[in-house]
């Protein structure tokens, strides 16, 4: 019985950080504000399908990220040169540690972020 007992808090401790966002917008996606690093995939997984069940195309204005839900829209901020983009969640990732959202090719190319593969951004959601 005191085994039991013992896991519960560490059980309770465990879910709740799944169940929000410490940016304050939880998995609804509204007011969600982030800054980190953001990647690109492009031709590797262009046609495959994606989390939401679409096919990926890397000539789209799309992003994976790891928790808000799919269609929420966000606006992704270069902050090495403010080019901006509004990108639509339609797939999960990233699954590298360190970053926060992988892009489509078209929406990296618009942030000017090919070449460096890798940037720091803000994400903003706008839904």
């Amino acid at each position: 019985m005191f085994r039991s007992l013992f896991w519960l808090p560490v059980l309770a401790l465990l879910l709740s950080g799944c169940s929000t966002s410490p940016f304050g917008g939880g998995e609804s996606g509204h007011d969600y504000r982030a800054e980190g690093k953001a990647s690109y995939y492009g031709a590797k997984h262009h046609g495959k399908r994606t989390a939401s069940g679409e096919r990926f195309n890397q000539h789209a204005l799309t992003a994976a990220h790891r928790t808000l839900p799919f269609g929420t829209r966000v606006k992704v901020t270069n902050l090495n040169n403010d080019r901006s983009v509004v990108v639509r969640i339609n797939d999960r990732g990233p699954h590298i540690r360190g970053r926060i959202i992988d892009l489509s090719r078209e929406a990296a190319d618009r942030l000017g972020m090919l070449r460096a593969g890798v940037v720091r951004v803000r994400v903003e959601s706008l839904d």
